[in-house]
């Protein structure tokens, strides 16, 4: 991972990385089959005092996991079964590193938890919308976060070698919970019944191949002299049934381009302003130049290049950059530049060709970057201005920020627009387009707004619903000084706990459960003195010291 220099003279993380790059992980592909191999470094860490012992992981390890997966879907499309194993002896994956939490900020901690979640929801959304079948390899132990990336593959396999177990040991060893979605994984994804998933959940040392297998931890156990020949067995199973992988090529994701200046970065597409003394940033993303391509030959020709995916590419780097290397920005203003009808043009040509998997494949990156940005601790107020091009796939930032602020004046013309991608393509983690979760109270709203032909101006916009305020030019400056500087003297705790409460109205889905519980409880746990104080279990973790916990339950 490449570091970011900045006017505080910080080396800041970077979410880029590339194969030829990894120090962790290997991924060859011969034809039909992925295998991603784990293969951590153990000196290579992203912060100092702990070693990756055991192939367990830091952020670093977990960003080259995120750009394999990402790279499987663009690069290799003709891939139907991914394997993900690992090169160390009798061991999987020990999960995440204890001494790297137990050194970390508590702001630290929940982003990299909030990071491997994606990174795993990643996955199931691979196999869920393209098809490909992901096979954990378990050729040893897989505890905690490892036995949590196990279980986001559609199938787990252990060697059964006389010692190898799968376990979540964070509740017996270390005060805190599984914090990459085990525990709901558990009883959602793989439907274990809620008392084995107690028994299990609070056993240290985790359960081998006959029982994990009866209680539904796993789908089958092998010896040691066949594993191999078992996996590449069921392997030849799935690529000789899954027709889903593509014979054509796919297209290289090269480097984001970004310039680094002292206040904030520089994209083609994407600008961002830190204004760190305000606590907040203006996030800029310019809609694309006309004449793009409307086929999907011309789209595979100008490849990660075409507007949507080098713009969410650009948008999605924004996006972690501000979660992990600006913790005291508290508030994102978004803007937009450029030609409606521009955006308009590039969503009808997706529509069209939804069929063809680089098109597929886009707008489902398109979709999990908006999801990136739900689940972004920051407030979000959408600006909207003359020049501004809110419209389509970029009116879902507008419908994904917690407030928006539309110019009204009429001497120039500012205008929202609806486009196909609007009605179900760019779905939230709750299976709600941003417009059923808006009009929960009045749910024929979206088929009005779905069905109205031209843009809607201020006065429309309002009425509709689809904005908060609409200050005329007299008060427009003053209207939006003032909401920033209320919104950055809030208290940031009670802000994040307020806005993951409201922008998931309506049903429950796994990926809302793991990340609303994620949020609500680790954000808690990890702050109590049971887990990180003096006597804490994660504090004292790998030392001769005992954890003490005060017994009050609360």
């Amino acid at each position: 991972m490449e570091a970011l220099s900045t006017s505080k003279e910080e080396h800041m993380i970077t979410f880029q990385t590339s194969p030829e790059q990894y120090k962790h992980w290997k991924l060859n592909v011969a034809g039909p089959v992925a295998t991603l191999t784990m293969d951590v470094s153990e000196d290579v860490t992203l912060g100092e005092g702990y070693k990756l012992k055991l192939n367990s992981y830091d952020l670093g390890v977990d960003i080259e996991l995120a750009d394999a997966i990402q790279r499987l879907r663009f690069e290799h499309p003709q891939v139907k079964a991914v394997v993900i194993t690992s090169l160390k002896p009798r061991i999987f994956c020990a999960g995440a590193n204890i001494y790297m939490l137990g050194t970390s900020s508590h702001a630290f901690k929940v982003n990299f938890c909030k990071f491997t979640n994606e990174t795993r929801c990643a996955i199931e959304d691979d196999s869920r919308h393209s098809g490909r079948r992901y096979l954990a390899a378990l050729n040893g132990t897989a505890s905690g976060g490892g036995y949590e990336l196990a279980i986001a593959c559609d199938e787990i396999y252990l060697v059964d070698d006389g010692n190898s177990a799968v376990s979540l040991p964070e509740v017996p060893l270390l005060g805190v919970l599984p914090g990459t979605g085990g525990l709901t994984r558990l009883v959602d994804k793989r439907k274990v019944r809620r008392d084995r998933a107690d028994v299990f959940s609070t056993l240290a040392e985790g359960l081998k191949g006959k029982r994990a297998k009866e209680w539904g931890l796993i789908d089958d156990y092998f010896p040691t002299s066949k594993f191999q020949e078992s996996i590449d067995a069921r392997v030849g199973e799935i690529v000789g049934t899954n027709g889903v992988g593509h014979a054509s090529d796919g297209i290289k994701l090269n480097p984001v381009q970004l310039e680094v200046k002292p206040a904030g970065l520089e994209y083609k597409y994407v600008n961002l302003v830190l204004n760190r003394e305000q606590r907040y940033a203006d996030l800029t993303v310019r809609g694309p130049e006309d004449d793009l391509p409307t086929t999907p030959e011309e789209i595979q020709t100008l490849g990660d290049a075409y507007w949507p995916l080098q713009a969410y590419r650009e948008l999605d780097h924004a996006l972690l950059h501000l979660r992990v290397n600006e913790p005291e920005i508290g508030l994102v203003c978004v803007r937009t530049e450029g030609n409606i009808d521009d955006v308009l043009t590039v969503d009808r040509t997706l529509a069209a060709n939804q069929e063809h998997w680089l098109v597929r494949e886009i707008v489902l990156y398109m979709a999990r970057v908006l999801r990136r940005l739900d689940l972004t601790a920051k407030s979000f107020f959408a600006i909207v201005e003359p020049g501004s091009c809110f419209a389509g796939n970029l009116l879902e930032l507008l419908l994904a920020s917690d407030r928006s602020y539309m110019l009204n004046n009429e001497d120039e013309q500012v205008v929202l627009k609806i486009g196909v991608l609007n009605s179900g393509a760019l779905p939230m983690s709750n299976g709600l387009t941003r417009l059923q979760s808006r009009f929960l109270a009045t749910p024929e709203k979206v088929d009005e707004v779905l069905d109205h032909s031209g843009a809607f101006d201020t006065e429309a916009a309002a009425e509709a619903g689809l904005i908060t305020f609409a200050p005329d030019d007299l008060d427009w400056e003053d209207e939006i000084r003032v909401a920033i500087e209320e919104r950055t003297s809030l208290s940031p705790d009670a802000l994040t706990g307020m806005e993951a409460s409201l922008r998931f109205a309506g049903p429950e889905t796994m990926d809302t459960k793991i990340f609303g519980r994620l949020t609500a409880w680790q954000n808690w746990i990890f702050q109590r003195p049971n887990a990180v104080g003096p006597e804490g279990a994660l504090t004292n973790y790998g030392k001769p010291t005992q954890a003490h916990f005060d017994f009050k339950r609360t």
